[in-house]
């Protein structure tokens, strides 16, 4: 099956989604002095934002790449409860957020400067509760699922009776379960289809001391799998490896290793990555792939979380564009090809850029034949902006605008050479007559080009028209891709 195939088959299937959840509360803001009262930080206040966290990120991760979602879990009767269940009734068709008295809802607070995390501040206490307390609703939302996936943070709802109650349940239902686990004690995930433990986690469980980078790593991980295995009747292990990608192991096949690496990215923020894997993870097994492409799927998905500040959600189409890229980013000049990005993720990054305060530039040409006046042009558009965008147009656009002749290099060689600048950062294709489309996807702060009035610059009317600001880049004489072709001309003539 196509892996694009089971992304776009998401919006068909139904999850489960039984864990610990929490608000997640970011502070934005800036660091420029340290206190004169002790030697900290001074953080200058910014914005702040808060969504959900744990289990709460696993099921907005599902309804953000398609998927139906219902979710069991525990809130205390506080403000923070409240919030949460309000997120959750955004993102659930069916949401059971039990009140446990005299509990806090679990919040996680992250003091962020720039892209840096200053602090964080957590406010929670394990919940205690009764065995019984998801029985009214479990056989029925069980029932209702295509797969089930348990969240385990440690935090309470989870313990080994519960744990075995879902279980149960998925057993009798015939539904497969894929469990997240916390801590070592994996006598309570027993009967479990998948377990997805990190690497920390699988040697904490094991006792094993695997490492991806020493040469006996598949050894020792057969090993440690095969105990969990023996021990408490688990059918599969997943296991993450951070930058090392993944490695599966079936109790069906205990001799064999499947490992893949991890997605080349730039690594903005962790935060939420684990749940983002867990959700595309379980969604592709119900969408019908094996587990290899569920893995290569869930690995895809990671890579786009952590290119995000904060705990972020990944969309089916950001998976989409991402496997678009790979197909094109064989070889050489990977990095290069991923900064060469849709209209849409190219919209999404800015309002990212917006959110935290960071300002985009935009600028856009043919670039046919890149030369010393397009890198001045450049540079100095990537003074004034924290994150340069560059509008490219197509082959076909460039055509209509200049002639059958025109251009010299294909769009693909003019995006990487654009996209290899290190003042570039992302190269986005367009094949509209003007750049005016692109423009009001993105929505940027700054619109900058040479030789070009507010009068003649429709894109710079419209930007200023939001609140945007269009900067007149000054020209460096004597360079000209039309003069330039001339010139080949007139030498190949004279040959």
């Amino acid at each position: 099956m196509l892996l694009s195939t089971i992304v776009k088959a998401y919006a068909n299937i139904r999850v489960l989604c039984v864990g610990d959840v929490m608000l997640d509360h970011f502070l934005y803001g800036k660091v420029e002095r340290i206190s004169p009262e002790a030697p900290v930080p001074v953080f200058n206040f910014q914005s702040e934002k808060k969504m959900l966290g744990g289990a709460g990120n696993v099921v907005a991760n599902l309804r953000s790449l398609g998927c139906s979602a219902d979710i069991l879990c525990l809130v205390g009767d506080d403000a923070a409860g409240r919030e949460v269940r309000a997120l959750l009734e955004a993102v659930c068709d069916h949401a059971s957020a039990l009140v446990i008295p005299g509990f806090p809802t679990i919040e996680k607070t992250r003091v962020i400067a720039g892209n840096s995390h200053l602090l964080r501040i957590d406010n929670e206490r394990r919940f205690q509760c009764a065995d019984d307390i998801l029985d009214d609703e479990l056989e029925q939302r069980v029932k209702e699922a295509d797969i089930v996936l348990l969240s385990d943070y440690a935090k309470g709802l989870l313990s080994p009776e519960r744990c075995r109650r879902v279980i149960a349940a998925c057993a009798a239902a015939q539904k497969p379960v894929i469990i997240d686990p916390k801590g070592d004690d994996y006598a309570k995930y027993a009967g479990a289809t998948v377990v997805k433990p990190n690497l920390k986690e699988f040697n904490q469980a094991t006792g094993m001391a695997c490492h991806p980078s020493e040469p006996d790593f598949q050894d020792k991980l057969r090993e440690g799998a095969n105990k969990l295995f023996r021990k408490h009747d688990i059918q599969n292990l997943l296991v993450t490896l951070s930058e090392h990608g993944m490695a599966f192991v079936s109790a069906a096949r205990p001799d064999e290793v499947f490992q893949i690496p991890t997605e080349a990215r730039e690594v903005f923020d962790v935060s939420g990555a684990g749940d983002t894997s867990l959700a595309a993870f379980g969604a592709s097994l119900a969408a019908g792939a094996d587990i290899q492409d569920a893995m290569k799927l869930a690995n895809v998905a990671s890579g786009v979380a952590v290119g995000k500040l904060g705990t972020s959600c990944v969309t089916a189409q950001e998976i989409l564009d991402a496997l678009s890229r790979r197909r094109s980013s064989s070889g050489l000049g990977w990095k290069q090809k991923s900064k060469i990005v849709s209209r849409h993720e190219a919209a999404a990054i800015a309002a990212q850029c917006r959110e935290h305060g960071r300002k985009v530039g935009f600028t856009n040409g043919c670039f046919d034949l890149l030369h010393q006046g397009h890198l001045h042009s450049l540079m100095q558009a990537r003074q004034q902006c924290d994150v340069l965008m560059v509008g490219l147009n197509t082959d076909a656009s460039i055509k209509r605008l200049k002639g059958p002749e025109r251009p010299v290099q294909d769009e693909k060689t003019r995006a990487l050479l654009l996209a290899s600048l290190e003042f570039v950062d992302f190269v986005i294709m367009f094949d509209d007559d003007t750049a005016l489309p692109l423009v009001d996807a993105i929505r940027p702060d700054f619109i900058m080009k040479e030789g070009y009035t507010i009068d003649r610059w429709p894109e710079a009317q419209f930007v200023e028209g939001y609140g945007g600001k269009a900067i007149t880049l000054s020209r460096l004489e004597g360079y000209s891709t039309t003069e330039t072709i001339k010139k080949m001309k007139r030498l190949e003539e004279k040959k």
